[in-house]
């Protein structure tokens, strides 16, 4: 009886060795990757979320194919499933999901994001919780008035959706206007926050 709870003793032991060597990997496996992703499960559809060590870089539907392999052409191939870097990413999207949360503190890598498409994303992003913009206001307060159908492009090329919101960005004269995830997905959003009743 003894050599059997020493045996099960020595195996408990084994046990809690390889989950601390196995959390001491997945600490240095995420120290040493260029782009952490997962994916998360959200009322408009699983969301895969990609950061940098700077922050979240991309926010990607599941109508969307080939996240990852764009983020390994045009950042690093260095990507590994690796959850705690977008903790406070996931916790921060579950409460705007859930009504607790207007905007993001969240730290965001804006590297996909360059010239005019910039412009547009920075002028949206001042677009408050709750309210809706036309392009061609979004493009006026980014310098550029006549550049409507240029800004309505540069939304639907969004790579951090939801969090940057573009889908508060309508057509000129209140049509919903395009969205990457689908204008099903731009309807709940501003419903969520109560732009659409």
């Amino acid at each position: 009886m003894n050599d059997l709870k020493t045996l099960l003793s020595d195996i408990g032991d084994l046990g809690d060795a390889a989950e601390s060597a196995a959390g001491r990997f997945a600490q240095q496996a995420g120290e040493l990757v260029d782009i952490a992703f997962m994916t998360i499960d959200s009322p408009i559809g699983d969301l895969v979320l990609a950061a940098t060590a700077t922050g979240l870089v991309r926010i990607g539907f599941d109508n969307e194919t080939g996240v990852l392999e764009e983020l390994a052409e045009r950042i690093s191939p260095r990507i590994l499933e690796y959850p705690a870097r977008l903790e406070q990413s996931r916790r921060e999207l579950d409460e705007y999901f859930m009504g607790r949360r207007e905007s993001f503190d969240m730290p965001l890598d804006k590297r996909l994001i360059a010239g005019f498409r910039r412009e547009i994303l920075s002028a949206t992003a001042k677009i408050p919780y709750g309210g809706v913009s036309t392009y061609q206001e979004v493009a006026r307060k980014a310098g550029r008035p006549k550049g409507a159908r240029a800004a309505g492009q540069a939304l639907g090329g969004n790579p951090i959706p939801v969090v940057i919101p573009c889908h508060r960005g309508l057509r000129t004269g209140g049509g919903m206007g395009g969205y990457a995830g689908g204008t099903d997905r731009k309807e709940y959003l501003l419903r969520l926050e109560g732009a659409l009743r």
